[in-house]
């Protein structure tokens, strides 16, 4: 599949990016090589195999699952611009 710059264009477009014409072209050629690329493992035969659920057998370790408020009260609130009994103090939103 061949992009186009006139695809290009509303590819950006869509994104609120700003590309040049020039820019357009290149793109055009790059995002058109990924997309041949990309047809092509679609020709790859995957019949047989098995669905990949994870790249390793290793089991991560289990943490006992409990509520607790971080002990980083202090530290958070220090990076605060302003703060009033621990808590952040932020502009009023609604009048």
């Amino acid at each position: 599949m061949a992009l186009d710059t006139q695809a290009v264009a509303k590819i950006a477009r869509l994104a609120r990016i700003k590309v040049t014409e020039a820019e357009k072209e290149h793109f055009a050629r790059e995002i058109s090589g990924i997309l041949q690329w990309v047809e092509q493992l679609s020709e790859v035969n995957t019949d047989g195999v098995p669905q990949l659920t994870s790249v390793s057998d290793v089991k991560l370790p289990w943490r006992e699952d409990k509520v607790t408020d971080g002990s980083q009260q202090e530290a958070v609130i220090k990076n605060a611009p302003a703060s009033d009994y621990g808590c952040f103090v932020v502009p009023k939103v609604m009048e």
